[in-house]
């Protein structure tokens, strides 16, 4: 008998909502870029704007789903995405309604590596020995300190701090909870900036997303990072002191 025929049937099934994603994201890689941009939202900000006022509520409901699949599907304009929801609803309702959209996409995107591939790589490490064994514990033993840092270091890309909470098997209910509230200072700054959005497109200019690097914002959201990362500091010194 072959090895294909050792194989469990259910085994390609797992991997299909990842294909699926990837195959999404490269198609709209490809012929969504001029739509979720900069400037379709400032040539069409009279049309949306005029649309939000009339429908309101479908407006808040078509804007949600489609955040929500760009960011389970990786598409590109998450950033514009960001600012369009300040843009629309104001920097209070923008934000909460920009970090529930992303939290639910990077839940789909979690769910999908975790349930093709999470579980054999889970297992591989949970097998391990040596470094690679330690380095396993030692993030098991310190995962919301792990979840919060990955959401907080602007350097972390978003899709991949989604899928390295699925590869390492984290908890369903851990990930969404610190997903929703690691997100949250940095979504705030973009959707602050999308509700200005008006009067930069006003003046027949692009709105500057660098203003996430500039100290007085960076350096509040650097220091949460540091204080997620403090129970790992403590755990590794007194460790260390015990041998």
């Amino acid at each position: 008998m072959s090895d294909m025929t050792q194989t469990p049937p259910n085994t390609f099934r797992r991997y299909l909502p990842l294909i699926g994603i990837a195959a999404v994201a490269l198609i709209g890689a490809v012929t969504l870029r001029d739509y979720l941009s900069f400037e379709a939202l400032r040539d069409n900000r009279e049309a949306l704007l005029a649309f939000r006022d009339s429908h309101f509520v479908l407006t808040l409901g078509i804007f949600m789903v489609a955040y929500v699949a760009i960011v389970a599907f990786s598409l590109p304009g998450a950033s514009a995405a960001t600012l369009t929801g300040g843009f629309l609803f104001g920097t209070l309702t923008g934000s909460m309604v920009n970090v529930m959209a992303a939290t639910i996409g990077a839940t789909v995107i979690f769910l999908a590596a975790r349930w093709g591939l999470g579980a054999r790589l889970g297992a591989k490490l949970e097998n391990s020995e040596g470094k690679v064994k330690q380095i396993k514990d030692g993030i098991d033993e310190n995962q919301w300190s792990m979840l919060f840092l990955i959401r907080l270091v602007p350097a972390v890309p978003f899709f991949l701090a989604n899928l390295i909470p699925a590869f390492l098997e984290v908890p369903l209910y851990r990930f969404f909870v610190s997903t929703f509230l690691g997100i949250i200072p940095g979504t705030v700054v973009y959707t602050s900036v999308g509700a200005g959005l008006g009067e930069v497109f006003a003046r027949g200019e692009t709105p500057d997303l660098g203003i996430i690097f500039e100290p007085h914002i960076i350096g509040p959201i650097l220091g949460l990072a540091a204080l997620s990362a403090l129970p790992i500091v403590i755990k590794a010194v007194r460790g260390k002191k015990d041998l």
